[in-house]
């Protein structure tokens, strides 16, 4: 009866999935198998994801000593390109990691039968073999002492086990060993359609965006500001003309980062990140200086960096898979677009609500924007550590589910989102007293320092909250829930954007981080309702008792 009582108790709780969000809390810290491979896949990825926001500081840096009009229009530049990568970037990356982590974790599982029928073959090739070998009296002497000591041993080589199959090939005859049946690719390389796909779209994707910022790089920058009359018209076009001629090698290899993520591989990409931005320091003031071109050359030296880490990705990869498929028909173009075309609305959903908020911080003056800008750069950089975790959730999540080891994908999902809420509050405390003790590195203007501080509680406070926000994001792709994802976001842009409105007319500046931080806590709460529900591919949790 007690049993019963505690068997109700236990399915009862976990009608509530909610609760498993503090399942086994106190292992967050353990270096457990898990553990490990979560380290493992997201500290090398967060590495990944800083080294090119350091080296474009370091960029900025020399371009720096050509004069402010440079530099202005250098970060102008800088803006539209990557406002134009982010909205193609994001969802190529994301979908391509979870499908080549489905697909390699399938072939895995599907490979392991065919492992253990080819051992069966080659023993009762070994049988046939000795057969041959052995002359057929003194097999049968063998055999009749064999079966005097123990009877059941007399039939253990079966005559059924030398078929046509295993005891046709003469070198058995002949006394030969036998071979294992060759496999098909000799380098042991792997066919992954969705990665095959995936470089495709990025190379075509690369091209659009490479024409599109050439033809209209003189209308765009005329939106941001830079007329015709400007003198950094001039040096922003040149710089964003030539900048644009790397967009297939950024596209490319940001889908070559994807497959590598899917196999749970970060530290590949870190390596080709890192060698390609150390060359792009090298080469900036010979190209700047040197070579007398101004921000031509940074331009120059960004390119060639770009088609450097390529390069080194693609020589990788091609080590591991086919990159061409075996038929067109095993492309999937299908899927991609439909699934990227979903996040593509949830990337512009979340660009448009933090751009309306620099657009109505702008509204409040220079002072006010100076202090924004500076503040909405650290809130947004610091994330760059949560999005390492969210790799590794995704990566993990999405093989999980592949094996249908739903017990895994639970335990690696609520893992990682509670690492992310530790990993939260140690930003909070960082960012807090790093902008309270150094804001000074950002401006000298005592009124721009006032205003830093107003936002600093906001800039920390919220550090716990974007964290599990973000990795939310890896733990949904992971699950493949990529239309909860994009629709989610856009209900939570909708009610953002008009808190935005609203507040920043009777808050101002603080009004506007309110906002902000309401748009941070609707995707946090977006995430936890679907998983927390036990809705969508989570629905196993509901009426499951888990250990």
């Amino acid at each position: 009866m007690a049993e019963d009582s505690a068997l109700q108790l236990t399915e009862r709780k976990w009608k509530m999935p909610l609760l498993i969000f503090f399942r086994d809390a106190r292992l967050i810290f353990k270096m457990d198998e898990l553990g490990s491979e979560i380290l493992r896949i997201a500290v090398p990825a967060a590495m990944a994801l800083a080294a090119d926001p350091i080296a474009s500081l370091i960029d900025t840096a020399f371009v720096g000593h050509l004069g402010p009009v440079e530099i202005a229009a250098v970060g102008v530049s800088i803006a539209i390109f990557n406002q134009a990568s982010k909205v193609t970037i994001f969802p190529l990356v994301s979908i391509t990691t979870s499908f080549v982590a489905e697909e390699d974790t399938v072939q895995k599982i599907s490979n392991e039968p065919q492992k253990g029928e080819d051992l069966e073959k080659k023993d009762s090739a070994k049988t046939c073999e000795m057969k041959e070998l052995v002359p057929e009296d003194v097999m049968l002497e063998n055999l009749e002492k064999g079966s005097a000591k123990d009877p059941e041993k007399k039939d253990s080589i079966p005559e059924d086990d030398c078929n046509a199959d295993t005891c046709k090939s003469p070198t058995i005859a002949e006394g030969k060993s036998v071979k294992e049946k060759p496999n098909n690719n000799k380098k042991g390389r792997r066919h992954i359609p969705s990665a095959s796909t995936a470089l495709i779209v990025g190379g075509i994707l690369g091209l659009v965006q490479a024409i599109f910022l050439i033809f209209c790089a003189k209308p765009l920058l005329s939106i941001m500001g830079v007329k015709s009359g400007s003198p950094m018209l001039t040096p922003a076009r040149k710089y964003l003309t030539l900048r644009s001629l790397g967009s297939p090698a950024v596209l490319l290899s940001l889908a070559m980062q994807g497959v590598f993520r899917g196999f749970k591989d970060t530290k590949t990409p870190l390596y080709a990140t890192v060698i390609g931005d150390v060359a792009n320091i090298i080469l900036d003031p010979i190209f700047i200086f040197v070579c007398r071109l101004g921000v031509s050359g940074a331009a120059i030296a960004h390119v060639l960096s770009q088609y450097l880490i390529s390069l080194i990705l693609l020589w990788r990869l091609m080590k591991k898979i086919d990159l061409l498929p075996p038929s067109l028909k095993d492309l999937q173009f299908g899927r991609f677009l439909k699934n990227g075309f979903l996040l593509l609305a949830r990337v512009i959903a979340a660009t448009i609500c933090v751009t309306l908020a620099a657009s109505r911080a702008a509204r409040l003056g220079s002072t006010p924007m100076a202090a924004f800008q500076v503040c909405l750069q650290v809130w947004l950089t610091s994330s760059l550590l949560a999005d390492g975790l969210a790799v590794a959730g995704q990566a993990i999540i999405a093989c999980a589910f592949a094996e249908k080891d739903y017990q895994k994908a639970t335990t690696a999902g609520t893992r990682v989102l509670q690492m992310s809420f530790v990993l939260g509050l140690g930003l909070a405390v960082v960012v807090g007293l790093g902008l309270h003790f150094g804001d000074g590195i950002f401006s000298k203007d005592p009124d721009v320092l006032h205003i830093i501080s107003i936002g600093i509680p906001f800039v920390a406070a919220t550090q716990p909250i974007n964290s599990i926000a973000f990795v939310f994001d890896g733990v949904n792709f992971g699950a493949s829930d990529f239309a909860y994802s994009a629709y989610s976001m856009v209900l939570v842009a909708i009610a953002s954007i008009a808190t935005i409105f609203v507040l920043s007319k009777t808050g101002g500046f603080v009004g506007i981080w309110i906002a902000l931080t309401i748009f941070m806590g609707l995707r946090t709460f977006a995430g936890v309702w679907r998983m927390g529900t036990g809705t969508g591919p989570w629905s196993f949790l509901r009426g499951r008792m888990l250990p």
